[in-house]
């Protein structure tokens, strides 16, 4: 495993940049220079994340999120496993 976040990181099982090892690990995000933990999808190249909106689910089920631009900083809460 890296020792550096990937680009883009989705939450959500459904999304292509979903990646359930990474998130086991744990991915911290400083966004503007504040750390933010209710991000549901971050892109650092493109400069935004998606934050979750209260509770509220769109007629699916999944929770509604709102796209805020800046700059997105992320990092690992935790050392790599043994052997990676």
């Amino acid at each position: 495993m890296s020792d550096t976040p990937p680009d883009r990181l989705s939450a959500h099982p459904k999304s292509p940049f979903y990646d359930e090892a990474l998130l086991m690990r744990g991915v911290g995000i400083k966004f503007n220079g504040e750390e933010k933990t209710n991000v549901d999808e971050y892109c650092v190249s493109e400069g935004w994340i998606r934050v979750a909106v209260g509770n509220k689910v769109d007629r699916k089920g999944n929770p509604l999120t709102l796209k805020l631009e800046g700059k997105v900083e992320p990092y690992f809460k935790s050392d790599a496993p043994e052997g990676e």
